[in-house]
Formats: C-alpha cells, sequence, structure tokens
C-alpha cells in the first residue's frame, strides 16, 4: 500500500489525509502541536469557551463532501444551522445594518437605513454572481499551473467572460460606482478583509465573495467551529488516517528529484508522497533547506493578520448576535495604516463573535464569550507590546461609546492572540492569516501552485497555495490535491 505523509494537521491537511484514505492510502498525519486543527482552535477559561480562530461558516457542503466521499451520511457526525441574520453592523452615527441572509430583505434594509436604494443592492449581487460564475471552476477548483485546466472548455468558456470578473478596478472604485452612501461602500468592502487584502488596492474580483454569504449561506455548526475539527478527527479515524502528534517534522527529505520520506523527532520516516499543509514559506525554507526557491512566490506581499482579544463579558448584550461589526468612520485610513504604516489605526473597525448568543453552554448565565478581533499588519518588527496596549484602550473606548457600557469593568477573564503568537503556534509566516495578500490583479497566478515543479511526489494544500486561504479554499485545495494524486492502480 503506498504511503501518503501529510505535515500538519489544519484543515487543509485533515481533509487531504481523508481523501487520501478513501483512495486507498496508508496516511499519517504528523502534527507539531498537542491537538488538531490549525487555527481551528478553541479557549476555554473561567466557564468560557471560545473559538480561538475563524468564526465564520460558510461552504459547509465542502466539508460535507468529504462524509459522502467515505460513503458516510454527514449528518450523523456534523450538524449545522442556517443563519438569518449573518451579521450586525454599527455605524458611529447611530445606524445599524443586519446583513438578512435573504437577498431582497438585505437589498431592503440597506435601502431604509442608507441612501442607497434596494435596486442598487440587487445589481451588486447579481454581479457578484456572475463572477462567481465564470471563475469558480477555473480558479477555485482547478489547478492554475497544469496545462490541463486551460484545455478545458470550461476554462475557455470562462476566458472568453474575463473582462465581466472586474479584474482592472480596485474593489473600492467598483463599489463606489454601485453604491453612493459611504455606509452601504464600507459594508461591501469589507469583503477585501476575508481574505486579508485591501479594499483600496484589491481588484474588484474579490466582490465575488458576497456570493458565498447571499446565494450559500452563514451557518453555526453545532458545537462551534471546533466541532468542525471534532467531526473530521472521528472519519480520518474511521477511514484509517493515522496521527502523531507533538511531532514536529524537520526535514523532507528527496532523492533523484523526488521525495522520499520526511525527519521527525530525529527519526526518518519512508514516504511515497508528501503533503504539506504548512505554510509553503517554511516549507521551502526550513523543511527543503532550498537556496533555490521560487523567490518570486515567496516574496509576495502577505496578508494582514490579527489582533484578538478573548473577553468573557458579565452582562448580556440583546442588540448583539452571533457576528456583529463596529466600523472606522475613516475605513481608508484604517487600511493605509495596515498596509503603508504598517501599524494600527487609533479607530479600527471591530469584529466582535458571540458563540454563547447560539450555544449559550459557552458562557456562564447572563454573561457572554466575545471573540473581539481588529485588522492588523503582518508581523515585520513591530513593537506589538505597545500596539496591543494601544489598541486595547481604543477599542475599549469605542465599545464603550457605541454601547453605552463602560465594557472595561464588565470583563472577567480575558487571552489575546496577535500575529507573533500565531505564527508561533500554527506556522504562518509573520503572522499572516491567509498566506499572500490579493492586492493586485494577478494575485491568484501568483499563488504557489498545489505540487512541486522540481520533486516528484511533493503537493502542498491550505491556506498559503492555491486557491487561498479560509476554511472553504482550504478545503478545496485538499480536493485540487486530490485530484493531482490520482488513484491507486490495483
Amino acid at each position: 500500500m503506498p504511503k501518503a505523509v501529510v505535515i500538519g494537521a489544519g484543515i487543509g491537511g485533515i481533509a487531504t489525509a481523508i481523501r487520501l484514505a478513501v483512495k486507498g492510502y496508508d496516511v499519517t498525519v504528523f502534527e507539531a502541536n498537542e491537538s488538531a486543527g490549525g487555527k481551528l482552535s478553541e479557549i476555554r477559561m473561567n466557564g468560557f469557551r471560545f473559538d480561538a480562530g475563524p468564526s465564520l461558516f460558510t461552504m459547509p457542503h465542502y466539508v460535507d463532501e468529504l462524509f459522502q466521499l467515505a460513503g458516510k451520511n454527514p449528518r450523523a457526525y456534523f450538524n449545522y444551522s442556517k443563519l438569518d441574520v449573518i451579521c450586525r453592523y454599527f455605524y458611529e452615527d447611530g445606524t445599524e445594518i443586519s446583513a438578512f441572509a435573504d437577498a431582497r430583505q438585505l437589498a431592503g434594509e440597506i435601502a431604509a437605513k442608507t441612501t442607497d436604494d434596494a435596486a442598487s443592492v440587487l445589481k451588486f449581487l447579481e454581479n457578484s454572481a456572475r463572477i462567481y460564475d465564470i471563475t469558480h471552476n477555473v480558479f477555485l477548483e482547478r489547478s492554475l499551473h497544469r496545462l490541463s485546466t486551460y484545455l478545458r472548455w470550461s476554462t475557455v468558456y470562462s476566458a472568453l467572460r474575463l473582462p465581466a470578473i472586474d479584474a482592472l478596478r480596485t474593489m473600492n472604485k467598483a463599489n463606489s460606482r454601485f453604491f453612493n452612501d459611504s455606509k452601504t461602500i464600507r459594508f461591501f468592502n469589507r469583503y477585501a478583509t476575508y481574505n486579508g487584502s485591501n479594499p483600496y488596492q484589491a481588484p474588484a474580483t474579490l466582490n465575488i465573495i458576497p456570493h458565498f454569504e447571499q446565494h450559500f449561506g452563514a451557518y453555526f455548526p453545532d458545537g462551534g467551529m471546533q466541532s468542525i475539527v471534532r467531526s473530521l478527527l472521528k472519519l480520518a479515524s474511521e477511514t484509517g488516517v493515522k496521527f502523531s502528534y507533538r511531532s514536529q517534522v524537520t526535514r523532507i527529505l528527496t532523492g533523484k528529484n523526488r521525495v522520499t520520506g520526511i525527519e521527525v523527532n530525529g527519526k526518518q520516516v519512508n514516504a511515497d508522497i508528501i503533503i504539506s499543509n504548512m505554510d509553503v514559506w517554511f516549507t521551502y525554507r526550513q523543511l527543503l533547506n532550498e537556496r533555490n526557491f521560487p523567490k518570486r512566490v515567496l516574496r509576495q506581499q502577505r496578508s494582514s493578520s490579527a489582533l484578538i482579544f478573548y473577553w468573557g463579558i458579565g452582562k448580556r448584550f440583546e442588540q448583539l448576535d452571533l457576528h456583529n461589526i463596529f466600523f472606522s468612520d475613516d475605513y481608508e485610513d484604517e487600511f493605509r495604516h495596515i498596509w503603508q504604516h504598517q501599524t494600527i489605526s487609533d479607530d479600527p473597525t471591530i469584529y466582535i463573535n458571540i458563540s454563547s448568543k447560539r450555544q449559550p453552554g459557552d458562557a456562564p448565565e447572563g454573561s457572554e464569550n466575545w471573540f473581539v478581533m481588529i485588522n492588523v499588519p503582518a508581523n515585520s518588527g513591530q513593537n506589538w507590546n505597545i500596539l496591543i496596549a494601544e489598541a486595547r484602550q481604543h477599542i475599549l473606548k469605542k465599545l464603550s461609546r457605541m454601547l453605552d457600557e463602560d465594557i472595561s469593568k464588565l470583563i472577567v477573564c480575558e487571552d489575546t492572540l496577535d500575529p507573533r503568537k500565531i505564527e508561533q503556534q500554527t506556522s504562518s509566516y509573520q503572522g499572516s492569516l491567509y498566506g499572500t495578500a490579493s492586492n493586485n490583479r494577478f494575485a491568484a497566478f501568483f499563488r504557489h501552485a498545489n505540487f512541486s515543479s522540481k520533486y516528484k511526489g511533493l503537493y502542498f494544500t491550505g491556506g498559503s497555495v492555491h486557491p487561498g486561504g479560509g476554511i472553504p479554499l482550504a478545503l478545496l485545495s485538499a480536493g485540487i490535491v486530490d485530484g493531482l494524486i490520482g488513484n491507486i492502480r490495483r
């Protein structure tokens, strides 16, 4: 039986391991940490439970697909419920917008709360659907680095419609043509942050992202985001995947331009194929120790990172929902600080996730578990201790003002995650959440391929390679690797 080694038990690594086990490979996943999940981990303290990483769940069918491939019923392992209101948005002038999952309800809500009309919103969402229709078969579900992709009729069809994906304008310029009100423009510009990019630089092609929420929906997994990992680990075990924790892979072994195995905990493990779920930057610089690494790819601008405060709050706020956004008044200045000055604005946009709204057991009675996040630059040597202290005060001041409550007096327990810890805990270079940024029109083509052009048998999965970061794209990368490896000959 051919042996496959997966380096890293992030969501992309687990999904790839399941796919290969279903094909008949003998699969072992080596994970440096004590548990699986990568960024999809959790924190427990003082009776509060927090999802430590990604908190928005979209495209659940990509998770279901893994169970179906193994001949299992997904609902026997993993369940989730659709959100009627995806997110609540708060503006400094007191405006509150509920992002309804239903497109017409959303259009009506924006029309009622801004100077833009419902027809403009629906036209925008039609454009988002059009971009998805043109690009998903080529840019999301197949390798961009294989000739066979470009010989397919679907690729030719998409190529003929490329002008419609709006790659020549920035996201902000496109959105400023669709809408007049800065509230609506900020509402849709924010989707650039879903892959760690800047809406004032990134191509308007990223306006595909709202379609993921409005068409496919947003969901809450029973048990929280960590339940995605738990259910997939159970499936992996049933398909024969083995996991080795506290196992830091230190080297990928090669010979005659192909991989032969890995070095882990001072021992050599032979393998026919190797899939790295580790950030591709660290894969080359640490595991392959390559002098002739792909410089054009690895020297690209990294995505933004995050500063997260996990606050146990000793009160319930009825005006808040599962997902909440408190907008900066000067959104462009916020991104100028992140991307040009490599620092944090005094008035950052704040995201608060409160899973106890859907799962009361995540917080003691009468309390809430606040996951409070702002976008920050990747780690390039800033004095994070000072930046974190300043940002904390700015966040507390803003939330206290907008919620008319002294939030600092309600915090009963606290933990923090910053770019340095993200890099240390998840091997994400510079703490960037999504690998490279999408701040230019060719970013999709510059992402590293899902396979090595030098070493036969070496593949890459996860957020640092094609098609990108985030749970859905990491799962898609596993599917692409699956297709590249092919079936075992029996």
